[in-house]
């Protein structure tokens, strides 16, 4: 009787951990954090950022830190913009030299970003094919690696990100491309490390769109 009990409660315990990694595996581990370390020095970090956006909204508002040729930032924008946009979300995204260097096209265009904040240059750029002969040369951009002014806006542009990770590691998000910040209803701060198509449902429903 006792090895049955016990044989019982054992099958018990293996299925409750299984089912709990289950939850971690198809949601927890997707969840957003809230950002409460940190939060008035991240949220500054974020608007004096050289962030450009559609200019949709002043309170519905979703940061997206990315670089150019980052596949998942791109699938992000290709898939979810549309219908944030839709849904009057501004996205202001935050465009960053490329982790394992950049050209002087992509240099000139982040300088020029950061100090211009012209969403038709970034839809400009970021609709341009990243190689090949019809790459993105910053056409009518000026050239940043001849005006030292220019080249501390880039660097200034790696240095925010660098400054920018270990606030976000305080609050279990690692910054990685995208990664994405916003306000939830309740007004708090919320990000992401959100690389995987999994994170999306999430985002959308703390900003009140629809996961149809």
């Amino acid at each position: 009787m006792r090895k049955w009990v016990a044989g019982v409660a054992g099958l018990v315990v293996l299925v409750a951990v299984v089912a709990a990694f289950a939850w971690w595996w198809t949601d927890l581990r997707w969840r957003p954090h809230t950002l409460s370390h940190n939060e008035a020095q991240i949220q500054a970090m974020l608007d004096r950022s050289g962030w450009v956006s559609p200019g949709l909204s002043k309170t519905k508002v979703l940061w997206m830190v990315s670089y150019r040729s980052c596949p998942d930032c791109i699938r992000f924008e290709e898939e979810e913009f549309p219908r944030l946009h839709k849904a009057g979300v501004d996205t202001r995204v935050i465009m960053a030299p490329r982790p394992h260097g950049t050209t002087p096209a992509e240099r000139s265009t982040i300088a020029a970003l950061w100090t211009g904040r012209s969403w038709k240059l970034y839809d400009d750029w970021t609709h341009t094919p990243i190689e090949g002969s019809a790459a993105w040369d910053a056409p009518g951009v000026p050239p940043a690696d001849a005006d030292p002014a220019k080249l501390k806006l880039v660097s200034g542009a790696h240095d925010w990100v660098e400054q920018m990770r270990p606030l976000l590691k305080d609050n279990d998000v690692e910054l990685r491309y995208p990664t994405l910040i916003w306000r939830d209803a309740q007004g708090r701060l919320r990000g992401c490390a959100c690389e995987k198509r999994e994170t999306y449902r999430f985002v959308r429903q703390e900003l009140g769109i629809p996961n149809a």
